[in-house]
């Protein structure tokens, strides 16, 4: 894979997770409230007063490693779940949102890909 494309994959990564996440907590891009299941859900989960910003906070640390490539195959799997988790909300209750979780996701794929060597003894 060629090195230009993966750190034009890994800094873009990277700004979009500092970018969303930071705004979980100083809302300063304005998204259109959820509707239906997907308002339930998301008012269930801001009810408990940590989870968007432990998420929002997770997410920046997470892009500062990618854009600063520190231990971005740790940032990488910590970032799994996060990726996994908006694309399957965006599937399931809020079908608007899916190419931005799409594309987070793709790009997790394709960096964990290029990274694969290291996560080898995770499985053996």
């Amino acid at each position: 894979m060629n090195s230009k494309f993966t750190l034009l994959v890994r800094i873009v990564l990277g700004i979009l997770l500092i970018v969303f996440g930071s705004n979980k907590f100083l809302h300063f891009i304005p998204l259109p409230p959820p509707i239906g299941s997907a308002a339930d859900f998301m008012n269930s989960l801001g009810a408990t007063g940590y989870i968007f910003p432990v998420v929002g906070i997770l997410e920046v640390i997470i892009g500062a490693m990618l854009l600063f490539k520190k231990w971005i195959a740790f940032a990488l799997i910590l970032l799994a779940p996060i990726s996994i988790n908006i694309l399957l909300f965006h599937l399931f209750l809020d079908i608007p949102g899916l190419s931005a979780a799409l594309l987070v996701a793709i790009l997790n794929g394709i960096l964990i890909y290029k990274h694969w060597k290291q996560y080898i003894p995770l499985f053996t």
